[in-house]
C-alpha cells in the first residue's frame, strides 16, 4: 500500500489548502503562507481553477495566479507536489450545463489555463472537481437517478487524461466529491483499457462528516486510492470559534451565507459536544479535530486552510497531537449519537 504518495513521491500528512487566496487573503498573505508551510515541513499544496471560493467571475483563477507568482519569485517549484482541479457543470455554483465540462476540448483548455496561471510546466495531480454526471455530493445524502442526463463518457475522460500525461502537462490523476460507483468505474475502465489509474479522491471528511467511511474507506484501502480530506474543520465550526452564536469578523460564516451543509441544529449540537470533549481533556478543539483526521489510515493527506499565519501554525501543530484512548472513546460516543450531521 502507498497511501502516502503521489506519483511515487512521499507527501506530507498535511496539505496546504488555498481556496481563500484572492478572496479573504491577499497575494502577499498567500506567499507568506506558502513559505511558512514549506519551512515547517509541508510539501503538498492543493488548488483549483475555480478558486477562490465562493466562485466569482472577477476573482476566478486568482488562487492559482498567487501560487504561480510565488514560484516565479522564489524558484522553488521543485519543493512542492502541486495539485489542482478542473471545473465541471454545477448549476448551484453558476456553472451551467452548456459551460465547463470534461470533454477533451474543455479539459485541455482548463489544464493549459492552470499551467499558465501557476507558471509551471506540469501539474503533479490533476483532479476532476466534482462529477460531471448528476449525483449526490455537496451536502446531498441521497441519490436521485436521472435516466437520460448526458455527460462525457468516462472512457473519453480517461483517454484525455492519458494524452495529458503523455504530453507532460500533468503527472497524475485524481477525483473529487466522488461516490463509490464513480471511483470503482474509473478504476475498472483504467484496468480494462490500460489507461491511467486514479491516485486519490478528495472528499469532505471531518468529525461532522464521516460518510467517507461507509463505502469509500474500503475502496481506498483495497484499491490504493487515498483520501485527500477537505473541510476537516467543517468550515471552522470544529475550532469552536462560532460557539454561542459568535461570528468572528472576517470568518467565512460571517462573510458568506452559502454553506447550508453546516447550518443544521444537529450540526451545532455535535459541534458543541466535540468542543466540550476537547476542553475536558485540555485539548485545542481544532487540533483535536485535525488530529483525528490525520490518524485515519485511509487518509493520504489532510487539506487545511487558514486565513492567518497564527491559524496555520496552530493547524500544523495538530501533527504532534496524540489522542488518548479516552478522547477516542468520547469521539466514538458522540458520533454514535449524532452521526454525520453535515454530509
Amino acid at each position: 500500500m502507498s497511501l502516502s504518495t503521489i506519483n511515487g513521491q512521499q507527501v506530507s500528512k498535511i496539505c496546504l489548502g488555498t481556496m481563500t487566496w484572492g478572496q479573504q487573503n491577499t497575494e502577499a498573505e498567500a506567499h507568506d503562507q506558502i513559505s511558512f508551510a514549506l519551512d515547517h515541513g509541508i510539501n503538498f499544496m492543493d488548488a483549483a481553477e475555480m478558486y477562490p471560493v465562493p466562485p466569482r467571475a472577477e476573482t476566478q483563477g486568482l488562487t492559482e495566479t498567487y501560487i504561480g507568482s510565488w514560484f516565479a519569485k522564489t524558484g522553488q517549484r521543485d519543493k512542492w507536489t502541486l495539485a489542482t482541479k478542473a471545473t465541471g457543470p454545477r448549476e448551484e455554483f453558476g456553472f451551467l450545463r452548456n459551460g465547463p465540462n470534461f470533454s477533451k476540448a474543455h479539459l485541455t483548455e482548463a489544464v493549459e489555463g492552470s499551467l499558465r496561471r501557476l507558471q509551471t510546466e506540469t501539474i503533479d495531480l490533476y483532479q476532476l472537481h466534482w462529477p460531471e454526471r448528476p449525483t449526490n455530493c455537496f451536502g446531498y445524502r441521497g441519490y436521485s437517478h436521472m435516466e437520460y442526463d448526458q455527460w462525457t463518457p468516462l472512457e473519453d475522460v480517461l483517454q484525455t487524461i492519458d494524452e495529458l500525461i503523455k504530453s507532460g502537462k500533468i503527472r497524475g490523476f485524481g477525483l473529487s466529491n466522488e461516490t463509490p460507483w464513480g471511483v470503482m468505474k474509473f478504476l475498472q475502465i483504467a484496468e480494462q483499457e490500460g489507461l491511467p489509474k486514479i491516485q486519490s479522491i478528495q472528499n469532505p471528511y471531518s468529525l461532522l462528516n464521516r460518510s467517507f467511511e461507509v463505502g469509500l474507506a474500503e475502496v481506498a484501502h483495497r484499491e490504493d486510492v487515498g483520501l485527500l480530506a477537505y473541510s476537516p474543520l467543517a468550515m471552522g465550526l470544529l475550532s469552536g470559534k462560532y460557539l454561542n452564536g459568535a461570528k468572528p469578523e472576517g470568518s467565512r460564516l460571517s462573510l458568506f451565507e452559502r454553506f447550508d451543509r453546516y447550518s443544521s441544529a444537529t450540526t451545532w449540537e455535535a459541534t458543541e459536544k466535540y468542543c466540550a470533549l476537547a476542553e475536558a481533556h485540555d485539548l485545542n478543539p481544532a487540533q483535536m479535530a485535525l488530529a483525528f483526521v490525520n490518524t485515519r489510515p485511509f487518509v493520504l493527506s489532510n487539506i487545511i486552510g487558514a486565513t492567518s499565519l497564527a491559524q496555520l501554525k496552530q493547524n500544523l501543530e495538530s501533527m504532534q497531537v496524540a489522542l488518548s484512548r479516552e478522547v477516542l472513546s468520547g469521539i466514538k460516543e458522540i458520533h454514535k449519537a449524532l452521526p454525520d450531521p453535515a454530509p
